[in-house]
């Protein structure tokens, strides 16, 4: 008898799990506390694939620039003002982690999780994702901008990570018929982008036709453990007994956890985003504004911006400063677009589960022999989903993870 998993959480590293679990010829249950036509985190975000993103968030100087930006709404990153303890932790552990050591030693391990994570998405890519292998821009607006983005070009080739300083009139070359007002940038080959919802509702069908079971609107209640196993889950809709356990579930995860006594610093960094059905102009290469933080992806006629960093709570209201600082670059680096394109776009949300030191959750808790973590990806969770799955699948299954995971292991703020 094959052993069975229980995956909670039916996000992107949720289904990647069930996906490379079932390939490893175990029997697989999704937990998800949302119906099955859900719009979850890893929906509307940019679609990036993204090896050129080797800097964890937790580096150099990011404490001083998230406090200039905290006061401005409209700012890459905001945090609403509130007493919490939790966030406290979670800022104190930050800044201890925003280290040139620590970028040091992160950034081998994230370019090794990327790559083999792009290679799973062309092995995927036959379930038909709109997978485009057209690189990653990184613009400009500023001299300053960019003279930063060269010194990040500069480690990235040093790691092995291809990457091209370009001007203005170089970026015009790989974008004919799209005016930008930028400096110039760097350009990613190795990048990619895709259709996230396509992704997910693709994957999500495979496993349905291949077996795996999926429990919607199974909310866990809490758990059944005793020294050192978990036995079962408690849900709204009863017992889910299993003989491993994977807890996927994105900015909910500490909380799911709670009941296991397990501790897992994170933030919810809710994002945004705005997808233009008909754009004025549509670039073909995906990109970042760099100075605003905002992500641009072309999706099979549509044009997607995204971004802002904010700290919130479990808060899922929509902040129209935070929309409007997403439009305001839009119209900055593309000035053919102007913000009347943007008035009767319906905005999405979703909460990103961030840890403090930029580094994703991902490996056996030592607190119980058959439970797993993982979630902490903030902004890399599509980009690491396949990768992430394939290491839960090689630990479900006894094997190597195939990557050192000290650096991620759930216990290291225990």
């Amino acid at each position: 008898m094959s052993k069975h998993v229980v995956i909670v959480g039916a996000g992107v590293i949720g289904l990647c799990s069930a996906y490379y679990a079932l390939r490893r010829g175990l029997k697989v249950t999704v937990v998800e506390r949302l119906p099955r036509d859900r719009d979850g985190c890893s929906f509307g975000n940019a679609g990036m694939v993204v090896p050129s993103h080797f800097i964890p968030l937790a580096a150099p100087g990011m404490v001083s620039l998230g406090l200039r930006w905290m006061w401005n709404p409209e700012s890459p990153f905001y945090i609403k003002p509130r007493l919490s303890w939790d966030l406290a932790a979670w800022g104190w552990h930050f800044w201890r982690a925003s280290t040139l050591k620590h970028v040091q030693k992160s950034a081998p391990l994230l370019r090794d999780l990327s790559f083999a994570s792009r290679e799973c998405f062309e092995e995927l890519a036959p379930l038909e994702f709109g997978l485009e292998r057209k690189g990653l821009l990184m613009l400009c607006r500023t001299e300053h901008g960019l003279d930063e983005e060269a010194a990040t070009a500069s480690l990235a080739r040093e790691l092995g990570v291809p990457a091209d300083v370009l001007d203005a009139k170089q970026i015009a070359t790989l974008e004919p018929g799209v005016a930008m007002n930028v400096a110039g940038g760097v350009y990613y080959p190795k990048d990619c982008h895709l259709n996230p919802r396509a992704f997910l509702s693709a994957l999500q069908h495979e496993l349905e036709r291949k077996g795996v079971t999926f429990r919607w609107e199974t909310e866990v209640k809490g758990w059944d453990s005793d020294a050192w196993k978990v036995n079962a889950l408690r849900t709204n809709r009863g017992e889910v007994t299993a003989d491993e356990f994977v807890v996927s579930g994105g900015s909910w995860s500490p909380d799911l956890l709670q009941g296991l006594s397990i501790r897992l610093p994170m933030q919810a960094g809710k994002g945004y985003s705005l997808t233009m059905q008909n754009p004025r102009v549509t670039p073909k290469t995906c990109a970042i504004l760099t100075e605003a933080r905002v992500a641009v992806t072309p999706m099979n006629g549509t044009l997607r911006f995204g971004g802002t960093m904010e700290l919130a709570g479990m808060n899922e209201s929509i902040n129209q400063r935070r929309i409007d600082g997403i439009i305001r670059a839009a119209t900055e680096y593309y000035p053919e677009f102007n913000p009347t394109d943007f008035s009767q776009i319906p905005p999405w949300h979703g909460l990103r589960p961030c840890s403090p030191d930029g580094l994703p959750y991902l490996g056996r808790t030592a607190y119980y022999d058959n439970l797993i973590v993982a979630t902490g990806h903030a902004m890399m969770g599509l980009s690491l989903g396949p990768v992430s799955g394939r290491i839960v699948a090689n630990l479900l299954a006894g094997d190597a993870a195939g990557f050192d995971l000290q650096m991620l292991s759930p216990d290291r703020y225990a």
